[in-house]
């Protein structure tokens, strides 16, 4: 099986200007665009601009995902809590 990333920065040619875009893995068949900007005079400042784009995304889902793990385990009581073991019964 082959290991991809989930995000990845792409840049294309558009005329005589060049796009960036921020993409996403949805399944292994489909990706889909997250974020662009286009307008780039040159593949080096749209490349720049992608790989800063894309670390300030990865950091921003990454602090969303911690958030909401600890949102989930203050909601929900550990799982050891709720299976305690029934003491045997003397007949």
């Amino acid at each position: 099986m082959t290991q991809t990333k989930k995000y990845d920065a792409r840049v294309t040619p558009q005329g005589n200007t060049w796009t960036a875009e921020i993409t996403r893995r949805v399944s292994s068949q489909r990706t889909v665009v997250s974020k662009s900007q286009d307008g780039f005079l040159n593949e080096a400042d749209a490349l720049a601009w992608a790989k800063t784009t894309l670390l300030e995304f990865s950091q921003t889902h990454a602090d969303k995902n911690k958030r909401h793990a600890r949102e989930r385990a203050q909601k929900t009581p550990p799982h050891h809590a709720e299976e305690q073991p029934k003491k045997p019964r003397l007949t």
